[in-house]
Formats: structure tokens, C-alpha cells, sequence
């Protein structure tokens, strides 16, 4: 795409360093070092929201362009136990208390049954110097999502509805287009819309939706950055969301989010071992990947390997989500490698 990607990462052999124009080993919570970056680069966008918002803002008033903006960053906190009681009288328990800073693939989340479990939730997400808020308990019976584009003129452009199969809170199968009625797709996708027009900045945006037993749809939580729901579209998308999002930041036209297949499914790589052993297991099934007509590996090649880490993904694409749930099932099963998630496609 003719981009020169800087890269800012506290590992000095982190997978971008390969691929990148250049590399700054830091943190990207750390003001002097973020300062220091900025100053090599034409636009500054996220990849993760674990970032110094406070440095963001300072540098948007110096003239940096950040996309999206830190305003779409830092939006909704609780500050003491008072704020999360009063939410628990308005609500109703149980309550999920969240870090809106930190939290990642299930970690930063508690659930809160009574007025009495708000404090120790507190206390096993760090306290309120983290930054906590509090939603309203949903039930739910599928998880969906929508990637969403926004270019610099404000245009808006939705990827096609998925639905999102989580384990432990850690996503772990992605199949798309989501097996919804056409009317809660255009619901799902009204939603995703109206959510990212209310916030500032280009990029790729994730919304994440709750579909409830009588046909509403929730907002659950928006990520401002390429997601996980959205690694399907390299192959099955006619623009993925990883070039969707390069481009939109730098003022390029969005381009084209439609599929470009009937259908995919992505399974995510978690490590089943630590070191060599979750090694081991990932390529028994990536061998068997490459058997399966329509499949793709990708590996994150991360430095270390610990269980549960996101490592890779396998993404399927074919005729219809049926048949491609077919083939996730049978490479799951076949022998010599033990399926941790038995259950997950019925």
C-alpha cells in the first residue's frame, strides 16, 4: 500500500519487527517515550487501547493526528464504591465490573452477584486507579459482531454481521455471515452504525452485540481497532480489515467490505501448553488445516507460548457456514490431537 508502518512495542522481538519500517522498542504507556515516537510519524493510530490517553490528547493539541481519536478512548468510568453501588440499586445484580484499561481475551472482568461482591470485585481488578465501569447483566443468546470502517471524510462502511463463539471469555470461533434473520442483521448493522457515528476518528472499529431471546439487540462494547471478529475478512472480504483500517487512517478511500464468499468460519489458535509442548499441538493442527480445502493458517510467530494465549488462526472459507462447520469438526476430531473444545459448533 506504499505505507511506511512504524512500529512502537515494548518487545524487542515482537512479530512487527520483521514486517515493520522501523521499529522503537517501549511502552506505549509510557508519556516521554510516546512523545518521542510520535515525532517520527505522519498519523499515530492503536492496535490495542492500553495506551496513555492523557499523551494522546497533549499530543492532538500539538497538532499530531491521532486515529481514532482519544476522546473515543477515554469514555466511561466509575470512580468509587459509592458510583457502583448506586449502579447496582439502578441495574440490579448481578453486576459485570470491568477494567477499561488492561483488559484482554477474558481478563478484567468479574461478575458481581450482590452488593457485597462489588468490593472484592474491586479489589481482584485493581482497584479504581485502573479504571473500572460497571454493565447491566444480559442475557443473551448469541454473540454478535460488526466491523465497522470510518474514513477521515466521516464516511461509514459495515462489514458483513458475524456471530462470535467465546470460551471462557476468550473468543474462540468466528463464523460469518452470522445464521441471523435478515431483520436482525439490518438491526445489528443500525446499531454498529449509530455507535461508531457518535464516536471521532478513522479507522476500523469492532462492535460487539448481544442478540437477546426476544429479538433486541445490545450494545456491549465497542473496540477501536482491528478485532479479532474481524480476521476472517483476509481472506473471505473483498478489503480486509487490516488494510481497511491502514488506509482509512491515512486518508485513502474505504474500500470495498463486502464478502467475497459464501461463507467463512475462523478458529482461533490458543496455546494448549506452555514452551515447545503448545508448539507441538498448534502444528499437529495446522497440518490438519492444510488438508481442508478452502483453509488458511496464520501464525502470529509470538515469542512465548502460554496457555490460552492467542498464537494464530485458522480460517475456513466455502459454500455455506454448514459445510465449513462440517470440516471444523472433523479436523477437531481427527486423531492426535485432543479438541479442548468439544461442543462449541452444536
Amino acid at each position: 500500500m506504499a505505507i511506511k508502518v512504524m512500529v512502537l512495542d515494548p518487545s524487542e522481538n515482537c512479530p512487527a519487527s520483521a514486517l515493520a519500517y522501523d521499529h522503537m522498542v517501549g511502552s506505549f504507556d509510557d508519556s516521554a517515550t510516546l512523545e518521542e515516537f510520535a515525532k517520527t510519524c505522519g498519523v499515530l493510530t492503536v492496535e490495542i487501547e492500553h495506551v496513555d490517553v492523557a499523551t494522546l490528547e497533549k499530543l492532538e493539541q500539538q497538532g499530531i493526528d491521532c486515529e481514532p481519536k482519544a476522546s473515543t478512548i477515554r469514555i466511561i468510568q466509575i470512580n468509587n464504591l459509592e458510583e457502583t453501588k448506586r449502579a447496582g440499586e439502578l441495574y440490579g445484580y448481578p453486576l459485570m465490573i470491568k477494567s477499561k484499561r488492561l483488559a484482554y481475551d477474558g481478563q478484567g472482568n468479574v461478575v458481581a452477584k450482590s452488593e457485597g461482591e462489588s468490593s472484592s470485585a474491586i479489589d481482584v481488578l485493581g482497584g479504581f486507579g485502573r479504571g473500572l465501569y460497571v454493565e447491566k447483566w444480559a442475557p443473551f443468546i448469541k454473540e454478535l459482531a460488526v466491523n465497522v470502517a470510518r474514513g477521515i471524510d466521516n464516511s461509514i462502511l459495515c462489514y458483513p454481521v458475524v456471530e462470535t463463539i467465546h470460551k471462557e471469555n476468550i473468543c474462540h470461533i468466528v463464523k460469518a455471515p452470522a445464521d441471523v434473520p435478515w431483520r436482525i442483521r439490518k438491526l445489528a448493522n443500525d446499531v454498529a452504525y449509530k455507535a461508531i457515528s457518535s464516536l471521532e476518528g478513522a479507522g476500523v472499529f469492532a462492535v460487539e452485540l448481544f442478540l437477546t431471546r426476544d429479538g433486541q439487540i445490545l450494545l456491549n462494547e465497542v473496540a477501536p481497532r482491528p478485532h479479532n471478529s474481524g480476521h476472517h475478512t483476509i481472506e473471505s472480504c473483498y478489503t480486509s480489515q487490516f488494510e481497511q483500517h491502514l488506509g482509512a487512517v491515512v486518508g485513502l478511500p474505504l474500500g470495498d467490505p463486502s464478502m467475497k464468499t459464501p461463507a467463512a468460519i475462523m478458529y482461533n489458535l490458543l496455546s494448549e501448553d506452555e514452551g515447545e509442548p503448545g508448539f507441538k499441538v498448534a502444528h499437529q493442527l495446522i497440518a490438519r488445516a492444510l488438508e481442508i480445502p478452502g483453509a488458511t493458517a496464520h501464525w502470529y510467530d509470538k515469542p512465548e507460548m502460554r496457555r490460552q494465549r492467542k498464537m494464530g488462526h485458522i480460517t475456513l472459507v466455502g459454500p455455506s457456514v454448514g459445510v465449513l462447520e462440517a470440516r471444523l469438526k472433523s479436523m477437531l476430531r481427527e486423531e492426535g490431537y485432543e479438541n479442548p473444545n468439544e461442543g462449541q459448533l452444536t
